[in-house]
């Protein structure tokens, strides 16, 4: 019998307008559109004074937002975002519900990373792409108009794990890390035995049996690279402040979990978010569950510590 879990009036409504979109087919193509159709539903009209514009960055489509009300006498702070979707689904246009706010609330540039997909390019074709971005925002950052030693990065599901290996792959080429990191409801390779596989094993948005085919797409079943899989990094010290955010059901929930616990026993600084009542994928209902807004402020406030931080 399938588990109920108790959440808020808000979130069942919003599980129940996000289900109607999906899709019985086992098409990958047309998983996609659904979930495109499902994201366009839930994107609101962008905020108002942001220059967008869509350009390449190290051979990779990537889409800008500006806030007009920048200063002009300096450069930029910036926040490097991933998109979740499983590696398999999801766009620019599928999260620019939540990249267009985070510019305007944070006054900062948004660059948001169209990664290639699997299981088209399995690992490390995206986790290559989000590098690549990192470094020519680095090279770059003088003709975008950004400090970059002011760029935080961050991401939901997983894009939360290509967000954590970008900062293990910098920090393993002796590069400087970005200024901080926000993983949401992250993937980032735990065991299939961890409690919140089966606690939360039917859960509403994203099961146990969804998140074991979208890891199956995207990685060989003994794929041990922590450039694929975090948690199997043998060493977390020198890595960037993280704040790190899980939905209380979600059989991601111990990935995160795990995660910061291995970041802070390590000297990193980190800020942990239970996401009490909340569910993977969570982010899409801000505007319409209370408890999304205050995960969104939290993010928010996170990522304005990191990049004022660094000044």
């Amino acid at each position: 019998m399938p588990k109920v879990y108790p959440l808020s009036p808000e979130m069942s409504a919003f599980v129940t307008k996000t289900l109607s979109f999906s899709s019985a087919s086992d098409d990958i193509h047309e998983q996609r559109r659904a979930y495109s159709r499902m994201s366009e539903a839930f994107t609101p009209t962008r905020p108002a004074n942001l220059e967008v514009k869509d350009f390449t960055l190290g051979g990779v489509a990537v889409r800008s937002y500006r806030p007009q009300r920048l200063s002009l006498e300096h450069p930029a702070p910036c926040v490097m975002y991933v998109h979740g979707g499983g590696w398999v689904v999801g766009d620019l246009d599928s999260h620019d519900f939540l990249t267009a706010a985070l510019a305007a609330d944070l006054n900062a540039v948004v660059i948001a990373v169209d990664y290639r997909l699997a299981p088209e390019h399995p690992f490390p074709a995206g986790f290559g792409d989000c590098l690549a971005v990192w470094h020519a925002l680095q090279v770059q950052a003088q003709r975008l108009d950004i400090d970059p030693r002011r760029i935080a990065i961050a991401g939901d599901s997983a894009g939360g794990n290509l967000a954590a290996a970008v900062c293990l792959a910098l920090r393993d080429s002796g590069e400087r890390q970005p200024v901080g990191q926000a993983l949401m409801y992250p993937e980032l390779g735990g065991s299939s035995e961890l409690p919140s596989r089966r606690d939360c094993a039917d859960a509403p948005l994203l099961s146990t049996d969804e998140l074991t085919l979208y890891r199956r797409l995207y990685m060989a079943p003994d794929e041990q690279s922590a450039y694929a899989r975090p948690l199997k990094a043998a060493d977390f010290h020198g890595l960037a402040p993280a704040f790190i955010a899980v939905a209380q059901f979600d059989p991601l929930r111990d990935d995160g979990l795990g995660y910061e616990r291995a970041l802070h026993e390590s000297g990193v600084r980190t800020e942990f978010d239970p996401g009490l009542g909340l569910l993977h994928g969570s982010l899409r209902a801000k505007g319409q569950a209370p408890e999304v807004d205050a995960l969104y402020q939290r993010l928010v406030a996170a990522l304005l510590g990191f990049i004022r931080a660094a000044l």
